[in-house]
């Protein structure tokens, strides 16, 4: 078999204006091979494990640019006009929509934040580009705790998705130039929402340092990745 083939495995990466992060995957979930930080984009022709080929590929695009829309209460043709009530849209941003079934709702969001390399990677990959918020939302039925709490911290924005049980309770993003700023934000969320940290645990799909993890560790049960 050539080796540069990896039928079984799959590889997810995640992409912002700083660069790009990655996991690969075996069949029963365990990480084959991951990058510790963000890779620079000079990086992407000669990362070896983006020159093969997987039996499927996720790419996340962090953007700020999205809205959580009940279903219902989207009707065709007014993506564009929900989206721009949240966020600042420029006369040539593409919208577009996709579902989230899990919450009865539909994402409408845009990958229009000035970055071409997730394209770039999505060619090679062959494979779809959706937002972060996407993932993140997904992930919550992968927490097994009750209260359900995932998060990114990229491009100077926190990322952050909360659940309790099978209701979605949050899912938003915050200004956060550090990551001091960024807890300060996941703190506040979680105390409007009465959740206790201390009997909860807090995953991050996006890398965290050493210092990141231990500070979280002194507020959260448990700190863990995605």
């Amino acid at each position: 078999m050539d080796p540069d083939i990896q039928s079984n495995n799959r590889i997810s990466i995640q992409v912002s204006l700083s660069g790009y992060s990655f996991k690969v995957q075996a069949p029963d979930g365990a990480v084959v091979s991951a990058s510790a930080d963000w890779l620079g984009p000079g990086t992407v022709f000669t990362t070896p494990e983006l020159q093969r080929r997987y039996a499927g590929a996720e790419i996340a695009l962090v953007t700020p640019k999205f809205a959580l829309v009940p279903a219902a209460f989207l009707l065709p043709g007014e993506e564009r006009e929900a989206l721009a009530e949240v966020c600042d849209l420029a006369t040539g941003d593409e919208v577009r929509t996709c579902d989230v079934p899990q919450f009865g709702a539909k994402l409408v969001y845009s990958l229009s934040v000035g970055e071409t390399l997730s394209k770039v990677i999505a060619q090679s990959l062959s494979a779809e580009v959706l937002p972060e918020i996407w993932f993140l939302l997904r992930a919550l039925g992968d927490v097994p705790e009750y209260n359900r709490i995932v998060a990114s911290h990229a491009d100077g924005r926190l990322y952050l998705a909360i659940a309790q049980g099978k209701t979605l309770l949050l899912a938003n993003s915050y200004p956060a130039p550090d990551f001091t700023t960024a807890e300060y934000y996941l703190f506040l969320a979680v105390k409007r929402l009465q959740i206790n940290p201390e009997a909860s645990a807090v995953w991050f799909r996006t890398p965290l340092g050493p210092a990141e993890e231990m500070s979280l560790y002194r507020y959260f049960k448990a700190v863990g990745t995605l």
